[in-house]
């Protein structure tokens, strides 16, 4: 399953701060796709929460992690914000580079970010934003599965993103594109009564 597109038309991020909600209307190369209801589950809140937690303890600035809401525009070139075509919101991201952040998200890719993955965005999330996330240079993407309790790993290598690590919640996972952060999975996994 795909998120529903908007419309047929062609949208940029100019068209984008007309019309999107706080949260959950992205673009991907001019298509609008928007997340309609149900929100995210409690689940989905306790493995952003406390990865966002967990990192944020520890990040040394001038990094920084944001949580979703927060817009990310992908821009192809050097084209104006006015006319990117493709922004992202997700879930956790860290970006190294302060100059990329202002006052309306981040303009580039983040350095490490992960999508916690449900039954309405699996599909769109790994074979729509994982192009994107390589074409725009993200070093590093974490897919959680919060059914299976598994992460998938991929890594920015000359320029593409390989098959991914895949890896049971278990123990520890080191982030490779932000050394220093590692990842506790007990804390969260204990906290996942929801499913």
């Amino acid at each position: 399953m795909t998120l529903p597109t908007r419309d047929s038309e062609y949208h940029t991020y100019g068209d984008y701060l007309i019309w999107s909600r706080e949260h959950g209307d992205e673009l991907i190369d001019g298509v609008a796709y928007v997340k309609e209801p149900p929100p995210p589950t409690p689940t989905h809140q306790v493995i952003a929460g406390e990865l966002y937690r967990q990192i944020a303890n520890v990040l040394e600035r001038p990094a920084r992690v944001y949580i979703a809401p927060f817009d990310v525009r992908l821009p192809k070139e050097n084209e104006r914000d006015d006319l990117v075509n493709t922004v992202v919101q997700p879930d956790v991201c860290i970006v190294c580079d302060p100059t990329k952040v202002d006052m309306r998200g981040c303009r580039g890719g983040p350095d490490w970010l992960v999508e916690v993955l449900s039954p309405s965005t699996a599909r769109y999330d790994r074979f729509k934003k994982i192009p994107v996330y390589e074409r725009a240079g993200v070093r590093e993407v974490w897919l959680i599965q919060p059914k299976d309790r598994t992460v998938s790993i991929f890594l920015l290598e000359d320029g593409r993103y390989g098959e991914p690590t895949v890896s049971k919640l278990k123990g520890r996972t080191a982030l490779t594109a932000v050394p220093g952060i590692v990842i506790r999975w007990k804390p969260l996994v204990d906290d996942l009564t929801y499913g």
